[in-house]
């Protein structure tokens, strides 16, 4: 057992004392002390790529993990699996060809955190970004400095760019080529390697790009029968990106966000928006407040939308020109998500059953 969990059951135990003998434990409400609630329902809550995540997360809640290390577990489903080309392993890579990976997370109970960015050939950030949590004094590690560190702590470096993730690669870089220097698979006459495209990556959007380029993020909340929270977020980032350019998956109060006495939140979407708006500080404050997790989410996306005011970034109808989702749960075991357009679900464990639920959203989707 490490520290920090032996710091978790110790707090667990004393904290809680008589009250968990007695089938309650302390939940802070808006503008009060804590006061004493029966025993909350686990939940598990996460983006829509993450139904086997929550189930796994659920399953070793049940099993006796500490609800870091469940979250954890889960996310690395997504990781580790290379026709996910959004999250991890198969990932698809940076404007170089390399595949630079982000992940945060926190730890309720504990008041824990760790975080990588750009982090190069290890397959599953997240257990990067729990040794950062449990064996520094850091919150973020970075690049080369980040990869060292993997390393020392016994995370195998490799090569991580899959066949599918090389060709949407190679398909975009054709694509920049003002006269043709550049093939695209199919030109070459390279044999077809058939792959399973991730939710959002279609056959048309992997033969044009035509100047959009996918992203894809993992957030992945929970809460124990005791009220204690964890949450973390993994992505391989916005696809083709600047060497070196960070979203908010790893930034600490952006793209998640946990605190042990009101909730956890995170998100998926793009990552700017979600950083100047402080995005998952931004949910878990609103439910300090009282607010309930899916309005609270709805709210920041609220935000969103009034700070986005940059003409690339806007529709003819003057709202946003790309979407974000924000998924949260609070110490009650309540949950919600919201995303800016119609569409979006998300997926959820609850009562031992995981399934995919659609998304509060702030605009009807018209195209």
């Amino acid at each position: 057992m490490s520290a920090n969990t032996r710091r978790d059951f110790l707090r667990t135990t004393t904290g809680a004392g008589v009250g968990a003998a007695l089938g309650m434990v302390p939940v802070p409400l808006a503008g009060s002390p804590a006061v004493l609630l029966r025993n909350v329902t686990p939940v598990c809550i996460a983006s829509s790529n993450g139904l086997a995540a929550v189930d796994r997360a659920m399953q070793e809640l049940a099993d006796g993990s500490y609800t870091i290390d469940a979250v954890v577990r889960g996310v690395n489903l997504v990781e580790e699996d290379p026709e996910d080309m959004s999250v991890g392993y198969g990932g698809l890579p940076n404007a170089d060809g390399v595949v630079q990976l982000d992940s945060s997370l926190m730890h309720g109970p504990t008041r824990g955190a760790g975080a990588v960015a750009c982090l190069e050939g290890v397959k599953r950030p997240s257990l990067v970004a729990l040794d950062v949590m449990r064996y520094t004094d850091h919150h973020l590690l970075v690049g080369e400095g980040a990869q060292r560190f993997a390393a020392s702590m016994g995370h195998p470096i490799e090569d991580i760019l899959t066949d599918g993730a090389r060709r949407a690669w190679v398909q975009w870089r054709a694509g920049l080529g003002s006269a043709g220097e550049y093939l695209t698979p199919a030109e070459s006459g390279e044999p077809v390697r058939p792959f399973e495209r991730p939710e959002g990556l279609d056959d048309e959007l992997l033969d044009s790009f035509d100047g959009v380029r996918p992203h894809g993020t993992i957030n992945c909340n929970i809460v124990d029968r005791n009220g204690d929270l964890s949450s973390v977020t993994t992505t391989s980032g916005l696809a083709f990106k600047i060497p070196g350019r960070v979203g908010d998956s790893p930034i600490i109060g952006a793209g998640m966000y946990c605190d042990n006495d009101v909730g956890a939140a995170g998100s998926t979407g793009r990552g700017e928006a979600v950083i100047k708006t402080c995005g998952a500080h931004t949910v878990i404050e609103l439910m300090r407040q009282g607010t309930s997790p899916t309005d609270a989410c709805l709210e920041a996306l609220r935000r969103i939308v009034r700070w986005t005011v940059e003409d690339r970034l806007l529709t003819e109808a003057g709202r946003p020109a790309f979407d974000v989702n924000y998924y949260a749960v609070n110490k009650r075991g309540e949950y919600g998500a919201a995303a800016i357009y119609s569409g979006a679900r998300f997926a959820v464990n609850v009562d031992g059953r995981s399934r995919l639920e659609d998304s509060a959203y702030l605009f009807q989707r018209t195209s």
